[in-house]
């Protein structure tokens, strides 16, 4: 029987050499839970039936999970073995490391399949895979209804696919994060009141840096002036297609770089993509 692959967090260490360390946990757990949420601000204009929504930032995404420990098996008697000597693994987390004054950067690894590892759709296309999986379900179930959730899945898939260009660098493979909180509940005990058995219900804290966040994000948007370098064969309308989302607008970019002739380009120039109005 195949033994099923091992949650584990991984810890970076400031002070050691290498710099992460691999904490295994004893049983995995049976179920985990994702929370995240966003900001919004709400502009109130006078006559309006409710107040404009204004995206403000996103907040820390939490993860919640219980860890079961057990060391039973290591007798119960006198001489047993303490539960803390796994359940302190976790719980030094929490602890300040001393030459950076915080606690250090967390890993929540298990499946490279987790929730987030699919947004704009998998790699390869996997949304409108999905999307077809869906409409193929959906349509044959209902003969009637199964044409108009056929389209409507179609359409859904499409733009799945087409937001994964855009949204595939946030995707991700385990949950970077900081220990936020641990209570730890100790059930079973020896003779001579050593804990045996414990669960462990632990919340982590999203952990990015600024570069980082940038860098997933690549945040571009038309009302930005923006620094183009033109690959071989390239024209503007491509260019004017990928910072505009149309390439209709390649005027504005020929006119800012004062190119007469939108055939003639060499590679290699820097173009200053103007924002549009």
């Amino acid at each position: 029987m195949t033994q099923p692959k091992e949650a584990l967090i991984r810890v970076y260490w400031k002070a050691l050499k290498p710099k992460s360390e691999d904490i295994k946990v004893q049983y995995n757990p049976t179920e985990y839970t994702f929370d995240k949420s966003v900001l919004y601000g709400e502009q109130h204009i006078p006559k309006l039936d409710s107040p404009l929504q204004h995206f403000v930032r996103g907040q820390a995404e939490r993860l919640t999970l219980d860890l079961f420990f057990d060391t039973t098996k290591y007798g119960m008697g006198a001489g047993a073995t303490s539960v803390a000597t796994e359940t302190d693994k976790i719980y030094q987390l929490l602890k300040i490391e001393p030459k950076e004054h915080e606690p250090p950067v967390l890993e929540f690894i298990w499946s490279d399949q987790m929730a987030g590892a699919f947004i704009g759709g998998a790699v390869g296309g996997g949304a409108g895979g999905a999307g077809r999986v869906i409409t193929k379900a959906v349509a044959s179930s209902d003969s009637a209804t199964g044409p108009a959730m056929a389209a409507t899945g179609s359409i859904g898939a499409s733009a799945g696919a087409a937001a994964g260009t855009s949204l595939g660098g946030q995707r991700r493979a385990g949950f970077r994060c900081v220990l936020e909180s641990v209570k730890q509940k100790f059930t079973l005990f020896s003779p001579e009141g050593v804990p045996l058995r414990a669960t462990l219900t632990v919340s982590f804290r999203e952990h990015k840096t600024l570069c980082q966040q940038l860098d997933e994000l690549q945040l571009s948007s038309p009302d930005r002036t923006h620094v183009h370098v033109l690959q071989q064969g390239e024209t503007l309308a491509a260019v004017s297609n990928q910072y505009y989302d149309t390439p209709v607008d390649w005027r504005s970019v020929a006119i800012k770089n004062g190119i007469d002739d939108p055939r003639r380009l060499t590679p290699g120039t820097f173009l200053n993509v103007p924002p549009l109005v």
